[in-house]
């Protein structure tokens, strides 16, 4: 998918998303509060907030995102998530395929408490568009192409990549994971960009400011919980070494610490 097809699928699942949001706020008569500015928080991943509390229910959430999507032509296959904003724990989830019959919506009739809550959805496969013909007429050149790149310079080995130990885990920034005991825990690109920020500043505060303005500055759009939500899940890929701690310092910022051992 070229760059300009990516710019305009992210735009377009945006307007989706308020849409979205908009009749879920109008299904509890709520037709004052606002629906928050949609967050591209990843790879054809997206995320919608709220101003104020509501009730989720499921019904009236599966019908919303199928009408909505479907208004914007957007692909058929998604997993939607409700997360609660207080621990990011999921509340409710479930997956829709472009077979109705293989999709799985759980606990419908069943409504969530009136809460703070994200609602995040992830594209499962997206549609294909133009760029497929495209490669299909000059697939030939590229495999030529990157061939002779291949022949010029050769595939580093995974142990030359550069690599930081964290406690007990190799931090790999250039390939977005953590490896412990030869485990592999793959790194959300913000994710990975945080914990670099915080092993050049290591057992140091850094300033909420400095951390939003190095992350999410060339996206225009910040939503003010995101940063938390991020750090709350590289406090869980961490969790397995005690000698690592993310520490809040109120109104300040963040400090990675790790204890000796």
């Amino acid at each position: 998918m070229s760059c300009d097809d990516e710019n305009s699928f992210s735009e377009i699942t945006k307007i989706a998303l308020r849409d979205v949001g908009n009749s879920l706020l109008l299904s509890q008569s709520d037709s004052t509060s606002l629906v928050l500015p949609i967050t591209n928080i990843d790879t054809n991943k997206f995320e919608l907030t709220f101003q104020e509390e509501l009730r989720i229910v499921p019904d009236n959430l599966v019908d919303a995102v199928k009408n909505s999507f479907a208004k914007a032509n957007l692909p058929d296959n998604y997993r939607i998530e409700v997360l609660q904003c207080s621990d990011n724990e999921v509340a409710y989830s479930y997956e829709m395929k472009n077979e109705e019959q293989n999709s799985i919506i759980p606990c419908m009739g069943r409504a969530l408490p009136v809460g703070c809550y994200i609602i995040q959805v992830q594209f499962t496969e997206l549609k294909q568009t133009s760029w497929v013909m495209y490669v299909l007429l000059f697939g030939g050149v590229i495999l030529a192409l990157w061939f002779l790149m291949k022949l010029r310079k050769p595939k580093l080995k995974e142990d030359t990549l550069e690599s930081y130990i964290i406690g007990k885990y190799e931090f790999y920034p250039d390939q977005n994971k953590l490896v412990k005991s030869a485990s592999e825990i793959q790194l959300s690109k913000k994710e990975c960009e945080l914990l670099e920020i915080f092993y050049e500043n290591l057992n140091t505060v850094v300033k909420r400011d400095e951390l939003v303005k190095r992350v999410w500055e060339d996206q225009g759009v910040f939503v003010g919980r995101s940063l938390d939500t991020y750090i709350s899940k590289l406090r869980k890929k961490l969790q397995e070494d005690d000698s690592i701690k993310i520490t809040n310092i109120h109104g300040i910022g963040y400090k990675l610490e790790v204890l000796d051992t």
